[in-house]
């Protein structure tokens, strides 16, 4: 395994591991040996296999079945929500199948919560666009969009399980120049619950993002559910500057 005197004997094992799951010896999906199995193999203790079982976990090479075993991770795309572009246009320039269902959009008021995200006044009108993302042909993210009537232009004919919001919007010449997003814990709902075939209370996240155009006016409110088992949220650190990563689970 190398470097065994410079790190732990856990985490040694864990590299190895990882080089082995990286080298396709063990393929996504599949289940690893038992755990007696590889404490024999590396000549350790259960602890010292569970401590490099749950290391990879931690890194989501591995997830961890209570009974049944310990199975390699599906390979992982990356979302980075530092671009204007959106989770799906990010996931499927990274090859991954993206597929979106219109759930529904319909001239609506804006509830008091969504007008207040927006700066403007409850009641006023707008367009309401609701959507349901699949990854891999399975339902992941649900998504509302508010658009204030005066910014909705063409939206009412944009055929969006083609095109996504802010292509929209640049067709009708209004491009993006900033948003605001905030990520907060959640639990489904008993409707989307339905919708993202996970039992009410199951744990999401909630991406809630005010997209503003050149003129620094609030164009679209998006709220996006994303189911918690499916995503992982983690981060890239450099001197200078953060860059917030989601990660999809799904193969």
């Amino acid at each position: 395994m190398g470097d065994e005197r410079r790190q732990p004997k856990y985490a040694a094992i864990a590299a190895d591991l990882n080089l082995k799951i990286q080298e396709g010896h063990y393929a996504s999906g599949q289940a690893l040996p038992s755990q007696r199995d590889l404490s024999a193999e590396y000549g350790v203790t259960l602890m010292t296999l569970r401590q490099a079982l749950s290391l990879l976990a931690e890194r989501g090479l591995v997830t961890q079945e209570a009974g049944r075993g310990t199975y390699v991770s599906p390979p992982k795309a990356v979302y980075s929500m530092g671009s204007l572009k959106s989770l799906a246009d990010d996931l499927r320039e990274q090859g991954h199948s993206i597929a979106t269902v219109l759930l529904g959009r319909a001239r609506r008021a804006l509830p008091a919560w969504v007008a207040t995200r927006l700066g403007l006044e409850a009641a006023q009108p707008a367009f309401r666009i609701e959507r349901l993302r699949q990854v891999s042909g399975a339902p992941a993210i649900h998504q509302v969009s508010w658009i204030p009537l005066p910014f909705a232009g063409s939206l009412s004919t944009v055929d969006f399980t083609a095109t996504s919001l802010y292509d929209a919007f640049a067709a009708d010449g209004r491009l993006a120049s900033r948003a605001d997003e905030r990520l907060s814990p959640a639990l489904l709902t008993a409707r989307l619950a339905t919708l993202l075939d996970r039992p009410e209370g199951a744990p999401v996240f909630l991406s809630d993002r005010v997209t503003y155009d050149r003129d620094d006016q609030a164009i679209v409110f998006d709220r996006a559910t994303i189911l918690g088992d499916v995503i992982e949220v983690r981060t890239e650190r450099a001197a200078s500057s953060v860059k917030v990563l989601w990660t999809n689970t799904r193969p």
